[in-house]
């Protein structure tokens, strides 16, 4: 008889981290995610500021079917309420202590809980402590998505590495030429969006930041 109780495995939180572009053309998202999917990406986070609840639901949802596809983790910004209706894989949410708990409630253990921890360990050692599954550090490097987010340095990430044992993900003006410093330094996954979103070929943009992992895991 199967054991109600057990719950599989979380998925990872690894590699390449694809955060969607703000984008209404529904059809122009799937056509773009699909490349950075073919790319290697394993990791993807549905954002977009501009749509209202139903093109959200109807984004989020047939991106919910292409992450499947790609056997991709999924996961939602700012939503735990979307991310419970469409069975993703976990939400992605800011620093309030509060919506982490609120989150927890709606999705249960078993989902991904991530949280933004900007350029503060301090916020990184609470969101642990709270359930968190992962927390994010940035900006590393100017960022065209969001160019007054705080600066996060090498430095953070090397001394998240030492005492944190959850993944570790690296957001901020990421590019295949700046990406592997942060690798190296002990980052888990990398978050992109215009370097792979904005590239002239998206699918080889995916790949070429895909292999940064391989590399690093081969030396």
């Amino acid at each position: 008889m199967m054991n109600r109780n057990r719950m599989s495995p979380k998925p990872g939180i690894n590699g390449l981290y694809a955060i969607t572009p703000d984008c209404l053309d529904t059809v122009n998202l799937l056509h773009r995610t699909r490349l950075v999917l073919s790319g290697g990406a394993r990791v993807l986070q549905y954002r977009n500021k501009l749509a209202d609840a139903a093109l959200r639901l109807k984004q989020a949802t047939a991106l919910r079917e292409l992450t499947h596809e790609f056997s991709a983790t999924f996961i939602v910004n700012d939503d735990a309420q979307l991310a419970a209706r469409i069975d993703a894989d976990g939400v992605h949410l800011g620093k309030s202590d509060d919506e982490l708990i609120t989150a927890r409630d709606r999705l249960g253990n078993h989902k991904i809980i991530g949280i933004s921890c900007y350029n503060h360990l301090s916020l990184a050692r609470e969101a642990i402590a709270g359930g968190a599954d992962y927390v994010a550090f940035g900006a590393f490097f100017p960022s065209k998505v969001k160019p007054d987010a705080v600066n996060a340095d090498i430095e953070l990430l090397l001394r998240a590495r030492s005492e944190i044992a959850v993944p570790l993900v690296a957001i901020g003006g990421i590019t295949v030429q700046n990406a592997a410093k942060l690798i190296s330094s002990g980052a888990d996954a990398l978050a992109v969006i215009s370097a792979l979103f904005d590239a002239a070929d998206i699918q080889a943009s995916a790949q070429n930041f895909s292999k940064l992992f391989i590399q690093d895991s081969a030396s």
